[in-house]
């Protein structure tokens, strides 16, 4: 075909080709151009979108964001999300869920009412003792807390304890000293089972972090007794108390009508709280010293960063090639 044509239009058509390559040229150049400005831009972006996700700040806000979200859960629910309660008595086998009580320790920066430690162990001594242990509290405890040494001495001096071997191989009976522990009202298990029904009294030294609701569930539990509602029946010698559904007739339970019975409960609440956490002021005050020292470390080490890092990271390296001579 392309023989029949003669030479003139042969080269009016590579006129025409030339002219159409002429007239798209700009149209291909400005489409190059956007395709080099798309692909700088793509890659820009995912270089920012990497930085972004390789940098510490970013870091540090994700670890925040989970632990505020955990700590929210936990203060809404009680519990860690996604485990179970670490606790020696469940809401099922408690009954009622007891109510949050303004208590004077219970903030960040707050410390024990000593003052309410001293009389809710007189409380103890008076009334819990005859059933209830302290194993894990020593006279020596209680000193600078809510008695004096000598107080303390005193007290510990009342009752004997056994010790030996002596000189001839014989174990002897001993005033008690402040290294030693409160003694328990019982001989042994079996003997606090037989005077008590059956029943063995707890120990209290960590009862207020074995029950749920900590001392909330030992003020409500001591000022909860009432009588029965209609169609409950109870056993003699028990009584009703909707924290904990059956329970035995404790001392509150006969001066509940008494004006001081509240303020014993949470004497002896306070009491048991400082019993099961001892250390509870001076790891609050530790905590605080703590926060302060590493607070001020931080600061110096940003400062200390900035100062010697701030030379070499602004510094420029140009690089001046040798011209040929």
């Amino acid at each position: 075909m392309l023989s029949r044509l003669s030479a003139g239009a042969l080269k009016k058509a590579a006129n025409l080709e030339h002219l159409a390559q002429r007239m798209f040229s700009p149209v291909r150049v400005l489409l190059r151009f956007w395709q080099v400005r798309f692909a700088s831009s793509n890659s820009s972006s995912s270089n920012a979108f990497e930085s972004a996700l390789n940098s510490r700040a970013t870091l540090a806000s994700v670890s925040l964001v989970t632990a505020g979200s955990i700590a929210w859960y936990t203060h809404l629910y009680g519990t860690l999300p996604f485990l179970g309660e670490a606790h020696a008595g469940h809401l099922s086998d408690e009954g009622l869920h007891p109510p949050a009580y303004p208590w004077s320790h219970k903030g960040v920066l707050d410390t024990f009412d000593h003052a309410s430690i001293r009389r809710g162990y007189q409380v103890y001594r008076e009334v819990c003792a005859a059933c209830h242990s302290l194993d894990r509290i020593a006279w020596r405890n209680l000193v600078g807390v809510s008695h004096t040494a000598d107080e303390a001495r005193v007290m510990a001096e009342e009752v004997e304890y056994e010790d030996g071997p002596n000189s001839e191989g014989e174990m002897f009976q001993r005033p008690g000293k402040l290294a030693d522990y409160m003694p328990p009202p019982y001989a042994n298990e079996e003997a606090a089972r037989a005077g008590n029904a059956g029943a063995l009294p707890p120990d209290l030294s960590l009862i207020v972090k074995a029950r749920h609701g900590g001392a909330d569930y030992i003020f409500s539990l001591l000022t909860g007794y009432i009588d029965p509602p209609a169609g409950v029946e109870i056993r003699e010698g028990m009584n009703y108390n909707p924290y904990f559904l059956v329970a035995p007739s404790p001392w509150l339970f006969e001066f509940r009508n008494t004006g001081n019975s509240s303020q014993m409960a949470k004497d002896v609440a306070t009491f048991l709280s400082w019993a099961a956490e001892p250390e509870h002021d001076e790891r609050k005050k530790y905590g605080i010293k703590a926060v302060i020292i590493f607070s001020t470390l931080t600061l110096i080490s940003l400062y200390v960063k900035r100062f010697k890092w701030t030379a070499i990271k602004n510094r420029k390296i140009q690089y001046n090639p040798p011209t040929n001579q």
